[in-house]
């Protein structure tokens, strides 16, 4: 039976003109007014928005990037000391236009707050940022986070104040839960669930307090904490004063909903040149077409390459083992050039007569080695050291022979999605200088 041929690691190929993502032409577009970053966690996401963020910034736009993420690493990469539910300006921006790039972190329980003090009067938003169920409402119920997100988006867009707004998700696929906010909100709104927080101040006592407990089972866990009389009377405040607000939550969750489905939207997809991130990736694109959202492509991060591609991983460990196998690098004390010389070939060939070698004359090196004076100077480290960075290459070939399979299988399962692959850093990014690198290797 014929063996298998083994599998080369030709150089990877450079992406199809025409399947290429140019991230230049989406941001300078006045048209684009909003870019999702989403993904799953550890592939770059937050650093590829911010950096999307300060590119385009730097090009002439107005931009804020909205983090969903409570992760520090934006604001300690772009030089804030801290980053709450207030955009705060990045300094330091270059370029010749007027753009600013502004950063923010959303704070869900103010943003709620937020909503209740605009739309309602003094009086009852005091009764109900006071009131215990909103609080916990507002710290912890279950999809409160992927809402707020909307309406913090909502609230960006339509103060016109920036022409780009730039949204880095949660990690995994919760990352896209903001999708299904307006419907699972409204199924917390709708008339029968206020029905039955309504229910126990008609039935009263402690056939009331009895079908409280079966209607509040359907809570999170900290509303748990306030079962009891006063919880009733809590529920009873809290949705006395939001009544005329409920309608108020899903129109403009409704109407967030189709600016992400409009033209002026555009989803990244962000993901690193691995086989699990890429099935997350594949997922988001997946879903976002389901629901009709306006995917501009994905970024495919962290790509690794060689500057001597042209040197095979196979050939780089057949010149290895060549290196071993003839002694080279295994040769104990003594010099290499000893071991090649006239006299040791001809009395190593086999038949040859072994001459004494007693009276051989030594041989002057001064003459023809004019770093002879060091008698380390043919030391087997030179040696091993190559057949070290042969293997090191070797392995970084194969990377790269794995990265393109990987890539090419997402590319043959999603041939519409245009790809931008952006090339690994040596370091981690922490300042400015870090998220400028990764724009021009973005747009490259």
């Amino acid at each position: 039976m014929t063996p298998e041929p083994a599998r080369t690691s030709a150089p990877a190929r450079p992406l199809d003109a025409a399947r290429a993502l140019d991230v230049d032409a989406l941001i300078d577009d006045p048209k684009t007014r909003i870019v999702v970053c989403c993904g799953s966690g550890g592939v770059g996401k937050t650093t590829t928005a911010a950096a999307i963020g300060l590119r385009a910034a730097e090009r002439g736009r107005k931009v804020v990037v909205l983090t969903i993420d409570p992760a520090r690493r934006l604001a300690q990469s772009m030089g804030i000391d801290r980053l709450d539910n207030v955009p705060r300006r990045v300094k330091d921006i270059d370029g010749d236009g007027d753009g600013e790039l502004h950063a923010m972190m959303l704070d869900m329980k103010r943003t709620f707050d937020e909503i209740v003090e605009a739309h309602a009067d003094k009086e009852r938003a005091a009764a109900i940022l006071t009131n215990p169920f909103y609080q916990s409402l507002s710290a912890g119920f279950a999809g409160t986070q992927e809402y707020m997100a909307m309406e913090k988006l909502g609230q960006l867009r339509s103060r016109e104040e920036w022409d780009l707004i730039v949204v880095d998700t949660p990690p995994s696929r919760s990352a896209l839960d903001f999708l299904d906010a307006p419907k699972r909100l409204g199924s917390f709104l709708d008339g029968k669930l206020i029905r039955l927080l309504m229910a126990p101040a008609k039935v009263g006592g402690r056939a009331g307090m009895k079908f409280l407990n079966v209607g509040m089972s359907m809570m999170t866990g900290a509303l748990g904490k306030l079962l009891g009389g006063p919880l009733l009377r809590d529920v009873q405040t809290f949705v006395a004063a939001m009544d005329t607000m409920f309608g108020g939550f899903r129109t403009r969750a409704d109407a967030t909903y189709r600016l992400l489905q409009a033209p002026g939207t555009a989803f990244l997809v962000v993901a690193s040149p691995e086989r699990d991130a890429l099935r997350e990736a594949a997922y988001f694109v997946e879903r976002l077409a389901a629901d009709d959202m306006p995917l501009a492509g994905l970024v495919l991060n962290r790509v690794h390459g060689s500057g001597a591609a042209q040197l095979s991983a196979e050939r780089a460990l057949a010149a290895a083992e060549n290196l071993e196998e003839s002694g080279i690098v295994d040769q104990g004390d003594g010099k290499v050039a000893d071991r090649n010389s006239p006299v040791n070939r001809a009395t190593s060939e086999p038949g040859a007569a072994h001459a004494p070698t007693t009276d051989q004359p030594e041989t002057d090196h001064s003459l023809t080695d004019p770093e002879s004076d060091d008698p380390e100077s043919a030391d087997p480290s030179v040696e091993k050291l190559t057949v070290g960075l042969l293997r090191l290459h070797a392995e970084r070939m194969q990377l790269l022979a794995r990265e393109q399979r990987t890539r090419d299988r997402f590319t043959a399962r999603h041939p519409e999605v245009a790809v931008a692959e952006v090339a690994a850093l040596p370091g981690d990014v922490h300042d400015l200088a870090g998220l400028r690198a990764i724009g021009d290797r973005l747009a490259s």
